[in-house]
């Protein structure tokens, strides 16, 4: 394992989470979680007697679950030749159209500051005022300094894991997981139509609609709807 595995992976080992959310992700739309990520300072043990912390402060945006097929990941550009062979290999034990569940996050960083306080107090302090504001998607999230944003991510994919089943729950008990005969799932079908509003409305440059249509390979369906958007 290199140096650079195993800081992760202490960074990982020494993550907790003293304040979690109290929802989980919504299903239906998008989810605010502010986050107050609380470390002891990296020069700690070089200044003797340091009563500090460092108190991080933003917020995680996490976009309304998509529902996904392994043939439309594959068509979505940024992954590595590697990525694409994993998805190759989920795609033959699960099938091309099995529905998955994509999550995608936005950070939003705010503030730092370093409190001339030991951590148990700013903790205290934090959670009065998450109190006192009412917040139900508020946390407090104990990390490691250096590599905070690892600290970050791990509360990320804790919190997806956390809400996956209340997410799949939801969407498949209103019929979004079904599949057509395309192998496309009713959830996506529908996306499509949202696209198709708001691109007529403007709001929305055409080309990403035909990218969407493209990653599920039914821009010929599609087609002559689509060309007549540049008629009106």
């Amino acid at each position: 394992m290199s140096t650079d595995d195993e800081r992760i992976e202490y960074a990982i080992s020494h993550t907790e989470v003293l304040r979690p959310p109290k929802q989980a992700l919504a299903t239906f739309g998008t989810t605010n979680i502010y986050y107050y990520l609380v470390t002891e300072p990296a020069y700690k043990e070089m200044v003797e007697g340091a009563q500090e912390t460092v108190v991080r402060e933003g917020r995680v945006r996490a976009e309304k679950p998509k529902v996904v097929t392994p043939s439309y990941l594959i068509n979505v550009e940024g992954f590595s030749e590697h990525a694409r062979r994993y998805l190759e290999t989920v795609a033959r034990e699960y099938g091309m159209h099995t529905p998955g569940l994509f999550y995608g996050y936005k950070n939003e960083p705010k503030e730092l500051n370093i409190v001339a306080s030991d951590m148990e107090s700013v903790v205290r302090n934090i959670g009065e005022r998450i109190d006192k504001a009412g917040d139900q998607l508020a946390t407090i999230i104990k990390g490691v300094d250096e590599l905070w944003d690892v600290s970050l991510l791990k509360f990320i994919y804790d919190m997806t894991r956390y809400s996956l089943n209340s997410n799949v729950f939801d969407l498949g008990r209103r019929g979004l997981l079904d599949v057509d005969s395309r192998g496309i799932p009713a959830e996506a079908r529908q996306s499509i139509e949202r696209l198709f509003a708001v691109v007529e409305r403007g709001e929305v440059d055409p080309s990403v609609l035909k990218l969407e249509l493209d990653r599920w390979g039914l821009f010929e369906e599609y087609e002559d709807r689509f060309l007549r958007l540049f008629k009106k």
